[in-house]
């Protein structure tokens, strides 16, 4: 029988043999090493109160699967109210792979209900994404993509229900055009674009998520003085998908204040966005959204955003 244990000290090359193995798993960054692990999961100041937990048959790693938790309400610390099982990996040619999958989803379960989850999460997704961002679903975790059916099954059978669907849009920016029009001219007049390479995170979470990428911040601000009004943040991606010119962008975080919604400020932001992206070299950009933001898919047909993979989030209440 395997044996399922939490994660020590020395088990990063076996998480790394895990990931390689499950190359054929959608969403999957590849290839990975043990120090890209340690950058973006390992380090994070959180990870001790995670837990990741393996299961092996002898000396051989068959999977593993990952439970934390989501931030507090002051983004200062994490909330042990509200748990994630951010990722679930079992190799393709493991023997009983579902029993496996089971017993590891149920050792997250029971790890989460046990430091107090009333709700659990499952899928790595925005805003509950303490883990794997760069490593898996693109710009951000998206939960568990649509093609994955085994993970999938997995969950249901565990007792989560789906709570929402993301859609992953891109689109090439080799034949960008930005439109014109009179709300977009009226939005030139009235505000001022401000970039920021590298900007300084705005509360600690976001620091612990995203931290460790290059960022790229676009802000518009009233013309009179006044703090911004809408703001854009994207990441570099790398390598982007095999149908896209790269390297690619992604979108991390688009902001709108509620009193200026529906003013065409994000529609001019992203236009302009996509310009200066363009004239760094960036050669695509991808964005997620929920398939229920009808304001959100419209902007994304507008921009030329194409639905490129769709993943699906579930939850269980304790």
């Amino acid at each position: 029988m395997p044996q399922i244990r939490p994660f020590t000290n020395l088990d990063p090359p076996a998480v790394t043999e895990v990931w390689q193995r499950c190359a054929q798993q959608p969403g999957l960054t590849l290839p990975v090493s043990v120090d890209l692990f340690e950058r973006l999961v390992f380090s994070k100041l959180y990870f001790p109160q995670s837990r990741l937990f393996l299961a092996w048959e002898g000396r051989k790693p068959l999977g593993f699967a990952h439970a934390a938790f989501g931030p507090n309400s002051t983004r200062t610390w994490i909330s042990t109210e509200t748990g994630v099982v951010c990722m679930l990996l079992v190799c393709p040619d493991c023997p009983r792979r579902d029993v496996v999958a089971g017993q590891l989803l149920d050792c997250c379960d029971r790890f989460l209900a046990d430091n107090g989850a009333a709700t659990i999460q499952g899928g790595s997704a925005p805003p509950l994404a303490p883990f794997y961002a760069g490593l898996y679903g693109g710009s951000m975790p998206p939960g568990i993509f649509a093609t994955d059916s085994f993970t999938r099954d997995m969950f249901n059978g565990a007792g989560y229900r789906a709570s929402g669907d993301t859609l992953i849009c891109r689109r090439s920016l080799t034949d960008f055009r930005p439109a014109v029009d009179r709300r977009t001219m009226q939005v030139r007049r009235l505000t001022r674009l401000t970039t920021l390479a590298d900007p300084p995170p705005r509360d600690w979470w976001e620091a612990m998520e995203i931290g460790e990428f290059d960022l790229t911040r676009f802000e518009l601000s009233p013309r009179r003085p006044g703090p911004p009004v809408a703001s854009l943040t994207v990441r570099d991606m790398g390598p982007p998908s095999p149908d896209l010119p790269g390297p690619a962008a992604g979108i991390v975080d688009l902001f709108v204040a509620e009193d200026h919604r529906r003013q065409g400020m994000a529609f001019f932001l992203l236009t302009e966005a996509f310009k200066q992206l363009v004239q760094q070299g960036i050669g695509s950009v991808e964005t997620h959204i929920s398939a229920d933001d009808v304001a959100a898919k419209a902007l994304c047909h507008k921009l030329g955003l194409q639905v490129a993979a769709e993943a699906v989030r579930f939850r269980k209440e304790r």
